[in-house]
């Protein structure tokens, strides 16, 4: 029996990868593909090629005990494919894992090529039925609109969607280092972004710009239903005139070395690769027309001459109801030889689609070896993230990233004990290490002569 897994991006290679290396045979599906010499791409892809991070280059922090923290510690311990790579192509940013997204992907195509058991079949996959084996889908935000439209009629649900933007890329000769200085919020970890100080008047001129602006040109599928997280910079402008010195430009813990001073707002810029030739305007998407972009942009201090190699922009994020459609082994609930990782399965995050996609894989290697797979326990942050997906209201259900808030909370006689909330969040990345460990040895790897 084979796993059919439909889609490039994070989670997909990500499943295949870890399926390969349990055994099973796999086919990985992927719509963009070269046709008559010419890329055949979604409205937000680039490339063609897998694992291309179309937003920020970050995989969030690595800051102990955070979440984002124990949710990458948890599939280090597995041994997650694209993890290590992501390890093994970070670019510094402070206390952040971010990656050159270029050699990012070039590692996973490698990867990918090197696995004998994967077959890569470049085109699109439009029926979910009809397949004699375990399908992964894992199509994530741009899937297809003739996929979408099987995918409601498999589950009997309508989709629901939100609008997930871009951060604009400025390439690093054209920044004015002059106006700029090197620091980490707070000095933690090290000085890897560039933060670009205004006070307050230029804050006043650069707001006034930004509200002004004319948007980008809806197109009508663009229903602008965004993610709260993920606002472009002139939806929080409109909120408040301090909103975004209180949000990405918030300029606490970021004193100015030159004067010793904490500036009005700031705006941080991330480092795009190693080389750093280019780097991305932290928080900064947006879905304003291009000449507007580059107009507004450039009030902020040091890019005044910015050259842009990419502006910001809106793409479609589409999404199934994972609480009324999932179990808690991602399967569809009606037809459990379908299953659903990253984005498409209503995570947000590059590490949590990471994260679903080995799951994703895990399970499926346990059905065609005729195991039913066994689900990761609730009190890790892996499965935290699940039971959030296929527990919350079905009803006002919206995608999540790894948080605290979904872990599972401490006893009540703890809390009252431990006042301090770094401590608390210590003993639960503690139990959660402890009951993934547990989990993971329940796990026939030596079995099928796999490494951890």
């Amino acid at each position: 029996m084979r796993i059919r897994v439909i889609g490039g991006g994070l989670a997909g290679p990500e499943a295949a990868l870890t399926a390969a290396r349990l055994g099973s045979d796999v086919d990985l599906y992927e719509m963009r593909a070269m046709v008559d010499g010419r890329p055949r791409l979604t409205p937000a892809h680039q490339t063609i090629e897998f694992g291309e991070l179309v937003c920020s280059n970050s995989l969030k922090s690595e800051s102990p005990h955070t979440a984002p923290w124990q949710l990458k510690q948890e599939m280090r311990r597995f041994g997650s494919a694209l993890l290590r790579i992501a390890d093994e192509t970070s670019v510094p940013a402070g206390h952040a894992l971010a990656v050159d997204r270029v050699e990012f992907s070039r590692r996973i195509a490698s990867a990918i090529e090197a696995e004998p058991a994967i077959r890569v079949i470049r085109e699109e996959v439009t029926r979910l039925d009809g397949f004699d084996g375990i399908t992964i889908v894992a199509t994530g935000p741009l899937t297809s609109d003739a996929l979408s439209r099987d995918i409601q009629r498999i589950t009997g649900s309508d989709h629901l969607a939100f609008y997930d933007s871009i951060s604009p890329i400025v390439d690093a000769e054209s920044i004015n280092m002059e106006r700029v200085y090197f620091a980490a919020r707070w000095d933690k970890g090290t000085a890897d972004y560039i933060n670009c100080p205004m006070n307050h008047d230029e804050y006043d001129r650069f707001l006034d710009a930004l509200l002004t602006a004319e948007p980008a040109e809806s197109k009508e599928w663009e229903n602008l239903d965004y993610f709260e997280s993920c606002l472009p910079i002139e939806v929080l402008a409109r909120r408040g005139r301090d909103t975004l010195r209180f949000g990405p430009m918030k300029p606490v813990g970021l004193r100015d070395p030159r004067t010793g001073k904490t500036p009005w707002a700031v705006v941080q810029l991330r480092k795009e690769n190693l080389r750093a030739d280019s780097y991305n305007l932290v928080g900064f998407q947006n879905h304003l027309k291009y000449g507007d972009q580059a107009r507004v942009l450039r009030l902020i201090p040091g890019l005044e001459n910015a050259r842009f190699l990419r502006y910001g922009q809106i793409h479609r994020n589409t999404y199934i109801c994972a609480p009324a459609l999932l179990d808690e082994t991602l399967r569809l609930r009606t037809h459990p030889a379908i299953m659903f990782a990253g984005q498409i399965s209503g995570v947000e995050g590059y590490t949590e689609s990471i994260a679903t996609g080995m799951l994703a894989g895990i399970y499926a290697a346990s059905l065609v070896r005729g195991e039913e797979p066994v689900p990761v326990p609730r009190a890790t942050a892996l499965g935290s993230l699940i039971h959030y997906i296929t527990h919350a209201d079905a009803k006002h259900f919206q995608p999540a990233n790894i948080t605290f808030d979904l872990l599972e909370p401490l006893e009540e006689e703890v809390r009252k004990k431990v006042r301090d909330k770094k401590e608390r969040h210590r003993i639960q990345c503690e139990r959660a290490l402890a009951s993934f460990q547990e989990w993971l040895g329940t796990l026939p790897l030596r079995d099928l002569g796999v490494e951890r």
